[in-house]
Parts: structure tokens; sequence; C-alpha cells
């Protein structure tokens, strides 16, 4: 999930939203929490360290796309509204988006391959427990009022984070294993770890200027959105907000990477996403990302007109069908109104045999995706997992209702199923009114379970997060955007991401709380070896799969179009065959160039952009042996 990445958004500020949530979109609705970075290489302490040239070029004179004063300005429509503009609370994929243009983290993903490179750390190395870790801060960052920007931001941040549970709301996961966190110097942060944690290179998490956010009196309610400019270190400024109509950046002129050749960058919001397409074929917008990516029909109508490209490319995304499993809180109390027939996993099963995934694939998404059924996207081929033949949920309606008869929900005279209740069954599912996918699957759902006996009412919501967050749903559409690392949208299945009580709100994508997924979980986050981390992580799809709460049915494509006369190249990620809208890092809009610009040889292009990284050297501390930092996988992954 970029950090989080819901696509939707339906929590509070948490970014996801089921398929609404962040981030990618959330669980249909609400928004995920933001995703983990690649997990460390080696099975001892490592040490890691990597350089990274800056090779950017002044700005460009002039760009096609430029307002009446001369600016060059890069438009982009969204489907996906702002859940908060505070760090410490968005979770949507376009809030986390914009984060990672406005501040730094301490590593960074490479837009080539995922693999793990510098960001506000230049450096990093573990102790031999891995318990200790020091990360050397680089002093050529300034926050955007002029403040050299310091390793004391970095544990300001993250002390912020242990101690105050608002400040935990999107990212509290990756500091739960925090013991102390210190700053010896401006450019030396140290970590301390209760247990050895893999993610160590992968904390998705901006770093915050301590001047500025140390007079914030309630992290759980400060959004962020009322003094502009917001102070940051990152490629842009955010400059201006208007809820649910746009949000404005300025370049960074003083980033330490260079400064992003378009002055200006605008996030429009569409609610009506015909309405972003005619935006672009009229050159009001440079570029339309869907929601979050476009219908096939709009992709097929935009293919060929002149200046204008189609970018269609393996996405990062889950695309999901989720039931409520007895929505509860952490301190046992139960909440909403979930159907108590989902409580029986033979019936979540027997739903799931009777979706048929290949129509999904090939009437719904018109082949734009490929078939789902684990968590982790084909993209990140180190986690992505299949069932065996014998478990896998194949599409069968005929088993499907023998199933829902032994689980003793029987057909009256009229053809319906029964509840316990003695009532007939019909499912509320939750859906995004702004998601066609979500209406046109929905009435498949109508047609098959209807074929059962089950009864199904779409409830199609601009926003549902508080239905969701209430537990008030049966069903809900769901999605996330996945990180190179899986760490965060495995934790948001946690029993430690449940809501402390009914009156708060937690971390969990869709209140699932399972012993076993627990454990696998906490073994994960403390294997540094990459094959035994990742078969644990298979472990823990596979477990997720078999317990029937979350039926992924595709991997949607990220499928977006831009303006040639507006926009010379820009960085897809991976480069080979990526995303250019909901980037694990800032490359996409970095690295654009204004189509008439001068300078047009900034390393950018369409399928990928030179960006002068030179690759860590992975140290195994103690035995001296070295190692070339393992790559990321350039399968596309989330949203």
């Amino acid at each position: 999930m970029d950090t989080n990445d819901q696509y939707g958004g339906h929590h509070r500020t948490p970014a996801r939203v089921p398929l609404g949530r962040t981030p990618a979109r959330a669980p249909l609705g609400r928004t995920p929490r933001r995703a983990r970075l690649v997990a460390a290489a080696g099975a001892a302490a490592l040490a890691l360290s990597a350089g990274l040239a800056t090779p950017l070029s002044p700005a460009p004179s002039q760009a096609h796309a430029a307002d009446d004063d001369g600016k060059k300005v890069l438009t982009v429509a969204v489907a996906q509204s702002v859940d908060s503009l505070s760090p410490f609370l968005a979770v949507r994929l376009l809030s986390t988006s914009i984060h990672r243009l406005t501040y730094e983290y301490l590593t960074n993903y490479d837009p080539e391959d995922n693999s793990v490179v510098p960001g506000f750390a230049t450096k990093w190395e573990s102790s031999p427990d891995k318990l200790t870790w020091t990360y050397t801060i680089r002093s050529d960052s300034k926050w955007s009022d002029g403040e050299q920007a310091t390793a004391e931001d970095a544990a300001w941040t993250f002390n912020t984070m242990m101690t105050d549970p608002g400040a935990a709301t999107a990212n509290g996961s990756f500091v739960s294993n925090f013991e102390k966190v210190t700053a010896p110097s401006p450019t030396q942060l140290v970590i301390e770890l209760k247990k050895p944690q893999a993610t160590m290179t992968a904390l998705d998490v901006p770093i915050v200027p301590k001047h500025v956010w140390e007079k914030v009196d309630d992290y759980s309610k400060f959004n962020n959105d009322k003094d502009f400019p917001v102070v940051g270190n990152g490629p842009f400024v955010l400059t201006d907000y208007k809820p649910d109509s746009y949000v404005r950046l300025k370049a960074n002129k003083d980033f330490w990477r260079g400064a992003p050749k378009f002055d200006e960058l605008v996030f429009r919001y569409y609610k009506d996403q015909d309405a972003a397409v005619s935006a672009l074929r009229k050159g009001e917008v440079s570029f339309v990302a869907g929601s979050p990516s476009l219908t096939p029909a709009q992709a097929a109508s935009l293919k060929g007109e002149k200046n204008i490209h189609v970018n269609d490319a393996p996405g990062r995304r889950f695309y999901a069908l989720a039931t409520n499993p007895g929505a509860r809180a952490r301190n046992g109390e139960t909440m909403g109104d979930g159907h108590p027939s989902l409580l029986d996993q033979r019936v979540r099963n027997a739903l799931f045999k009777a979706v048929d995934r290949e129509a999904v694939i090939d009437k719904v998404f018109q082949g734009h995706a490929v078939e789902g059924a684990g968590y982790i996207p084909p993209r990140f081929s180190p986690y992505f997992w299949k069932p065996s033949p014998g478990q896998e949920l194949t599409y069968d309606p005929d088993e499907a209702g023998r199933m829902l008869d032994r689980a003793g929900l029987k057909k009256n005279a009229d053809g319906r199923r029964i509840g316990k209740d003695g009532k007939p069954i019909t499912y509320r599912v939750l859906c995004h009114a702004t998601d066609p996918n979500d209406k046109a699957i929905g009435q498949y759902l109508q047609e098959w379970w209807g074929e059962l006996g089950i009864g199904v009412t779409l409830n199609c919501l601009d926003n549902v997060t508080d239905p969701w967050l209430a537990g008030e749903y049966d069903l809900a559409f769901d999605g996330w955007s996945v990180n190179p690392d899986p760490d965060f949208v495995l934790s948001i299945h946690t029993c430690a991401a449940l809501p402390a009580t009914p009156e708060e709100t937690g971390a969990t994508d869709n209140f699932i709380c399972d012993k076993t997924y627990d454990e696998l979980y906490a073994r994960q986050l403390a294997e540094y070896d990459p094959d035994k981390r990742a078969a644990i992580v298979k472990r823990m799809e596979s477990r997720l799969y078999d317990l029937g709460y979350m039926n992924v049915m595709a991997y949607p494509n990220a499928v977006e179009a831009y303006r040639t006369d507006q926009i010379e190249s820009i960085t897809t990620m991976p480069a080979k065959a990526g995303n250019i809208y909901g980037q694990d890092g800032y490359w996409s809009w970095w690295s654009a160039v204004p189509a008439d610009s001068d300078d047009s040889s900034g390393g950018s292009s369409s399928t990928g952009v030179v960006v002068g990284i030179v690759a860590g050297v992975v140290v195994l501390a103690g035995a001296g042996a070295f190692f070339t930092l393992r790559r990321r996988a350039t399968a596309d992954e989330r949203e």
C-alpha cells in the first residue's frame, strides 16, 4: 500500500478506504495503513549503505501546460478526496502520495526496481544482534522555511508516534516494536528495538519538522489544512487546499535531489470520472488517474487520440470483497450489525465459490487485470501466493449451494435462504459510488447469489468510511495498494489493529482477529532471511484465504493517461512496466518534463528515468561477507 493506500476512503483518516480507504484505496471503503518497505536482506545483522546522485537540471523555461503567469503547471485529475493532510492521520492513496511529495522518509525505493535507496538517511547499519539501528542523516536537506532538517526531527517524529495514540493513528505499526529513539547528533539517528524487525529499511513514515509540529495540541484532530504553505522538505511544497476540489503544490527549488521541472503540481478532484476524461481531452488537465484506474471503455476511447498516451501496466493493488467478521474492539465489545450467518466460515466460502473470477476479469475489467487469490499482487514476486489445487475456491455454484445447505441455511418454498432467525437472507454490500467496477460486480453478485437464494442490496456511497468503521455492513468492496515490503498490508489484519474501544478508530482494515495469523505476523516481522520471511508471508496469505473473510477477486492494471503535448516524459515504477500515479516514492511528478521544455534530457521517460542511484551494498556484520542488495521484483503491485 504506499504506506497506506487504500484507494477509496472510508476510514476516519486511515489511509485506505476499502475500495475507498489507503493505498491504495482501502478496503473498498477505507484507507489502509502505509505499506512497509522492502525487508532488509541478510540472515545476520545488516549494514546497508548507498549513495545517490542528483541529476536534476534547472527547471525548463516554459511548459505547454502553463498558466497566465507562464508557470509550468502539471494538473492531475483524481477521483479520490483527501482524508487528512496530517501525516499522522492520512491513509488514503491521494493523501499519502501528497505526503511523499512534501516530506522525506528515511529511505526510498529505486524507481527502476523497487530496491532500497537513500532518502532522509544516506546510509544505515545494524548492531550484531539486530536490535540497534543507526542512520546517518543527510546534511543537505532543509525545511521549506529555511530551517535545517536534522536527526532530531526524525527522532521527535518517531517518539511522538510512540507516546501519543493520536500520532500513531496511520502508521503506529511501524514503531510498535521500538524501544527507544534518540538523535546523538544532527546527522545521527539511533533506533533501539525490543526484538529484531525486518522492515528497518522500509519505514514508510513521513519525517515532520519538530519546530512546527511540537506546537500541535491534539494530533488526533489536527488535519494540517489551515496554514499554508505547509513546511516540508520534499520535492514539492503544499501551498493550498480546498476540500473535495483541489490540492496545490509548488516546486521546492532547494530540494536536495534537484527541483522538479514543473513549477506547480495540482491534484484536481472529479466526482465524475467521465468528466475527468473529458477534461483530459480538452487539455484542462494533464493527467487522469481514474478511481483508481480508468475503465476499459475510457481507456479504449483515449487510445489513438492525438496528444494522449494511455499507460496500461500491471498494478500494485488488489481488488477484493470483504465480509464483516463480527466487528469488535480490542476490549471485546462488539460493534455494528453484520449478518450473523457470515460468522460461519462455511457460509463465507460458499459465497466466494459462487463468484466467477473469470467473468470479473473478462466482463468487468475486460482483460485489464489478472485473476486474484492472495493479498500480494504478482508484481511482488517474492511474496506472491496462489492456493493449491485442493485449496482453491473455484467457481462452482452447485457446490456453493450444497455448502449453504450443510451450514443450515435451507431454502423456503419461495427459494429464499432462511437465516437462523427465520427470515430470508439479504446481504448489504457497501460499494463506492465513484467506482464503476463496484457497481458492475455488485450486479453480478445479485445474479450469482440470487441463484443461491440470497438477496443482495448494494449500498453505494460517496464515502463508505462511516458505516465501515462502525461495522454497519455485511460485505464491502475492498482494495489496497501494496508496498514493496508487504508488512503494512499484513498488519491491518492483526488483532492489535482493532480499535481499542468501539468509540475509537483502529488501524484495522476489516476487523479480522485471528491468533494463528498474529503468530505468523510476528514471525515474519522478526525474520531477516528473505526466503524464510517470504515463506511465512505466503502462509499468512494462505491463512487469510482459508478464513474466507476476504475474497481477492483481481489484481487490476494501472490504467491511466496523460497529454503528450503537456508532459514530454515521466517515470513509471517499476521502469519496465509500471504505474505513474500512486508510486512508492515521488519519482513520477518529480521527474516529469514539460512538453515544450528546453530541458527534455532530464533522464526521464514514459518507461522510466535514470535517477543516478548508486545501489547500496549489504554488509553482513560479523562475517565480513558482502552481498549485492536484493532488488525488488519489477512486477506491478498495488495502487
